[in-house]
């Protein structure tokens, strides 16, 4: 998939080129914060919301999502680096 041409392209090269990420389950920012949005596609996460994905590609700070359909397109594109959360 070219991102330069993607619809999902925004600008996101500034702020995810090469970034770790943690793939993990899906955890609030801040309190009082019920859902987030892949920075791509819009998804919505939320463990409190139906019907809303529960599961995906976080930054180190949980504070930036991607779905895991946006990643499989863009992985090679961003150079990201993949960490695997154990589950408990």
């Amino acid at each position: 998939m070219d991102f330069i041409e993607d619809w999902r392209n925004t600008g996101q090269e500034i702020y995810l080129m090469g970034v770790k990420l943690f793939l993990k389950k899906f955890t609030t920012y801040r309190e009082g914060w019920d859902h987030d949005h892949c920075e791509y596609c819009m998804a919505k996460f939320s463990v409190l919301i139906a019907d809303c994905l529960t599961e995906g590609y976080a930054t180190e700070d949980d504070y930036r999502w991607i779905c895991k359909d946006c990643f499989e397109d863009f992985d090679d594109y961003f150079k990201w680096k993949v960490v695997i959360q154990k589950r408990i």
